[in-house]
């Protein structure tokens, strides 16, 4: 444990990179996914439970907890750690994101964005200065900018336009986080698809100074090989000794294509909305468990996999409870999930310290395309 936040780069292959993020809550060991608790909770799945699976972090939303239940009540009530009984270090975005996809229910000025709530229509303000408080009343332990990402594709003057707002409100963020020793505020790179505005946006965020970078307006509808490309450069933009955080990413080869260009920490819904939708992740690709051919299937999910839903249960079992609607369907292929990416995170970061990554990532790859094991 540690009274600092602080990043030790313990070993690199490549520009993949491996190391260990101290905070007061926990040390983080990276690259790192984050399970995403939009609402103080990751769905289907007990904190516990989270756990277990080897998750160090969790990401909270500021959007959906300024609205419900509200930062203020969170903070009454002993802050967001306590309050979702998480003990571990959380990260929450600012807000930005989910007031941007409002589209017209929301206003965007200088200041900040005024919006309509998608649940009861109320009025609200988000500026860069009510973010650092949202995020300090919920006391989370990573802090991200107040920031505007544009859906891609957009034209090149709209993309520099939102990118200088945003480095206008990091400023504004920062100013507005002030000195909280042990906690960290993250800025967030933009540009979009254009490298010389993400070189704009890396030297701005460097000149005001935080604690870790994050890549931002990607996954956003530009597609793999755009974001690739893009990834190719902007993490070399950002100082070697900080973390980088790659928002909203995604898939398991989105997640291995990131860190063989040098990212540090992800997070996505996918795992756990995959789980509720029947959908599993293993080593082989997506299995999707209501198809008829798992209904007489006594195997598991993955006979490698030690998370409970592969240990205890068949996938002919699973295909009857999802099939029957029942609540343990989404609890068990979400547990696997995340369990999965947890896996899939540990196994990058013991390759990279043995100097091996490449030859993991080409076996990652041709198990993948072998796809699901044949029915019996």
């Amino acid at each position: 444990m540690t009274d600092r936040f602080q990043f030790s780069l313990n070993a690199t292959d490549g520009k993949a990179r491996t190391g260990v993020i101290s905070t007061p809550k926990g040390d983080i060991r990276t690259p790192a996914f984050m399970p995403v608790g939009t609402a103080a909770t990751v769905k289907a799945m007990m904190p516990e439970s989270v756990a277990a699976t080897g998750a160090d972090i969790l990401l909270g939303n500021t959007y959906h907890l300024m609205l419900r239940p509200t930062a203020e009540r969170i903070a009454n009530l002993g802050g967001l750690h306590k309050f979702m009984n998480w003990s571990k270090p959380i990260l929450t975005d600012s807000g930005g994101f989910q007031v941007m996809s409002l589209a017209d229910l929301r206003k965007l000025t200088e200041k900040g964005v005024t919006f309509r709530s998608h649940i009861d229509g109320s009025k609200h303000e988000l500026t860069p200065e009510r973010s650092m408080e949202i995020q300090r009343l919920l006391g989370s332990d990573i802090v991200m900018c107040f920031d505007e990402c544009p859906a891609l594709p957009a034209d090149y003057d709209r993309i520099a336009e939102s990118m200088r707002l945003s480095m206008r409100w990091a400023e504004r963020s920062r100013d507005a986080f002030g000195d909280r020793p042990g906690y960290a505020l993250f800025g967030i790179m933009q540009g979009g698809l254009e490298r010389d505005l993400r070189e704009e946006s890396a030297n701005a965020l460097q000149e005001i100074g935080f604690e870790g970078y994050a890549i931002g307006g990607l996954a956003v509808g530009e597609g793999q090989a755009a974001m690739f490309d893009c990834l190719d450069y902007a993490p070399d933009m950002l100082p070697i000794e900080k973390p980088r955080y790659l928002m909203g990413v995604g898939k398991p080869d989105d997640i291995v294509g990131a860190v063989k260009r040098g990212i540090d920490m992800m997070d996505c819904v996918l795992p756990s909305r995959s789980g509720r939708t029947g959908q599993a992740w293993t080593r082989r690709g997506q299995v999707n468990i209501k198809n008829a051919r798992h209904t007489d299937d006594p195997r598991p999910l993955d006979e490698n996999c030690s998370c409970p839903a592969c240990s205890n249960y068949s996938r002919a079992y699973l295909n009857h409870v999802f099939r029957s609607q029942e609540m343990i369907s989404g609890m068990l292929l979400t547990w696997h999930n995340l369990h999965y990416y947890q896996d899939l995170m540990a196994g990058m970061r013991n390759a990279i310290a043995a100097g091996t990554f490449a030859e993991w990532e080409k076996n990652f790859h041709e198990m993948r395309a072998l796809g699901d094991i044949e029915p019996l």
